[in-house]
């Protein structure tokens, strides 16, 4: 199994630090913290070194310590001070490759492998899949060095190979109302979606409805399976786990994010947004003592998700209820979670 290990940076603020702390809870082996590290799996610390000391480092060994050496490989003799570190049995390797690295990569996994576990720094989802994957066989994992709660999320996803989750709750439909015309956005995705997959959107950032991709048969139209109906342009909808963003705002390349049923989401990068006018219909609901509303196109093909299957909005009534995602307290700021504003949504 691969290792994730976290160092939070600096210029990080208190609540990004409290969410990738959350995060690395679940989702991380190792928190990195000036010379120590905390491994979580069997809660004991390792010693960081930051340069190469032998005496010191055959000391630590002795002692039964856990040691984790930096390396920044500059050239050929900070390969070899890594790979004199593997044989003195360091039990980790963390790699600090500047500009070139798959190259340096390479070579120290071939000249380690079975001594010492390497672990590349990195500071994006991007890279880490690069140095997972290096000689095949990839380094032992990766410490990434970041402020942004997102990256953690896309990162564990790709070391881990975890599908992350999040809360859907029933909410109970209220009303269901006939509204005229507006403009609607079909999101057409770079991926396939299957039953009770879809997207999560909403009138207000603090409650959004799990709207069904077209996946469905019917006498009249195809499936497509790489596309929901999303609704209204002005409609909130998950860019990631932590953001939000408009639904006018998404553009082909833009990540959104493909949620089913029980929770699970994976994200998707969009082929092209569709906007068009077309009749819509107001839906209301209500979860958790919440009131959340969303509007979409009236239109058969269009479905909310449900516990066990999905309903059109056509044949939404009073009493029915859909699966919605309520999200933390607060406001937004530009798709920004900010918990201790105060904002109304109506």
């Amino acid at each position: 199994m691969k290792e994730l290990w976290l160092e939070i940076a600096q210029n990080t603020s208190p609540t990004e630090k409290d969410n990738l702390l959350k995060l690395a809870n679940e989702a991380c082996d190792v928190i990195l913290e000036d010379t120590k590290a905390h491994n979580h799996s069997n809660a004991c610390d390792i010693c960081v070194l930051n340069n190469f000391d032998e005496d010191n480092l055959i000391r630590l060994k002795r002692e039964s310590k856990k040691v984790a050496l930096k390396v920044t490989i500059k050239g050929k003799e900070d390969e070899n001070t890594a790979v004199k570190a593997a044989e003195l049995l360091t039990d980790y390797i963390i790699l600090n490759c500047l500009d070139w690295r798959v190259i340096p990569l390479e070579n120290l996994i071939a000249r380690t492998r079975g001594k010492s576990k390497l672990i590349a720094e990195v500071s994006n989802a991007e890279d880490a899949r690069l140095v997972l994957e290096a000689l095949e066989l990839g380094t032992d994992g990766v410490l990434l060095k970041t402020s942004d709660p997102n990256e953690l999320t896309k990162t564990a996803a790709i070391v881990k190979k975890q599908t992350p989750k999040i809360e859907l709750a029933p909410a109970k439909v209220t009303t269901v109302k006939q509204i005229g015309t507006g403009a609607r956005v079909c999101v057409d995705t770079c991926d396939l979606m299957a039953s009770g997959e879809g997207i999560l959107v909403g009138c207000q950032s603090a409650g959004l409805f799990l709207v069904e991709a077209e996946v469905h048969e019917n006498p009249y139209v195809q499936s497509r399976p790489f596309r929901v109906n999303a609704g209204s342009l002005s409609l909130y909808t998950l860019a990631s786990l932590q953001n939000t963003r408009y639904l006018s705002e998404l553009k082909a390349g833009d990540e959104v994010l493909i949620t089913n049923r029980d929770g699970k989401v994976r994200q998707a990068n969009v082929g092209r947004v569709k906007i068009e006018v077309r009749p819509l219909i107001l839906i209301e609901a209500e979860a958790e003592g919440k009131k959340i509303k969303v509007i979409l196109q009236n239109a058969e093909t269009i479905r909310l998700v449900t516990v066990g299957g999905s309903k059109p909005v056509t044949e939404l009534k009073a009493g029915d209820e859909v699966l919605a995602h309520m999200t933390a307290k607060g406001g937004r700021h530009f798709g920004v979670s900010v918990t201790d504003e105060t904002v109304i949504e109506r």
